[in-house]
């Protein structure tokens, strides 16, 4: 179900009437489609942000100012402070809901892998695939199931199982997750072959020193 989210109408669009707009808790935005027309707009930012942690990615039915009625849309680009992090501006683009759009879920990772049971680190590359489906098709998260999973194994985009109705847009040979080896194990043959190593090199050096002297 779309979530949905009221916005107001904005006139002012000077710095000074931006930034008087951020300190009262409001974040500037654009909404845009082929049924609406750019309008300037202001969100609450409490909102937005728990937007944000609900789902950036989800279906939004935004009710428009002045009389524009709901209309369904997509948060396309959100913008922050390169060092505060804080938003500064957010555009929202109208959609079709009988028209596929490509867009980003989130994976979720169940199970316990069995390589973890034998000490292996379970590495997490991808937290999210790009797809293509209609809008009211797109998951709220994926699945990704580990447990099978070994030491030294690992789960790429193409071994996934998605519904029928889901076009993935991801490279088929991005590595998802992998099960390394045991750290201490690693660090332990190290130091076992920087021993031999050195050993060889002590053997080749008393070798030198003997050929010398006879």
């Amino acid at each position: 179900m779309p979530l949905t989210l009221k916005v107001e109408a904005r006139k002012d669009t000077t710095k000074s009437d931006i930034k008087q707009l951020r300190a009262k808790g409001k974040i500037p935005g654009v909404v845009y489609g082929k049924k609406v027309h750019s309008t300037v707009i202001t969100i609450d930012e409490k909102e937005l942000r728990a937007l944000l942690r609900k789902n950036p990615h989800a279906i939004i039915e935004l009710e428009l100012p002045d009389g524009g009625g709901k209309q369904p849309v997509m948060m396309t680009e959100l913008q922050r402070g390169k060092v505060s992090k804080e938003i500064l501006h957010v555009d929202f683009h109208q959609i079709n809901m009988d028209e596929p759009v490509r867009t980003v879920v989130s994976l979720e990772f169940i199970g316990e892998a069995e390589g973890a049971k034998e000490g292996g680190i379970v590495q997490v590359q991808l937290h999210e695939l790009e797809i293509r489906c209609l809008p009211n098709q797109i998951p709220s998260f994926i699945q990704v199931d580990i447990s099978n999973l070994g030491l030294g194994e690992n789960i790429l985009v193409s071994n996934l199982s998605v519904s029928a109705e889901i076009e993935v847009k991801s490279d088929p040979n991005e590595l998802i997750v992998t099960v390394l080896a045991p750290q201490k194990e690693e660090a332990a043959e190290e130091v076992v072959l920087l021993d031999e190593k050195a050993e060889q090199a002590d053997t080749a050096s008393e070798t030198a020193k003997q050929e010398q002297t006879v």
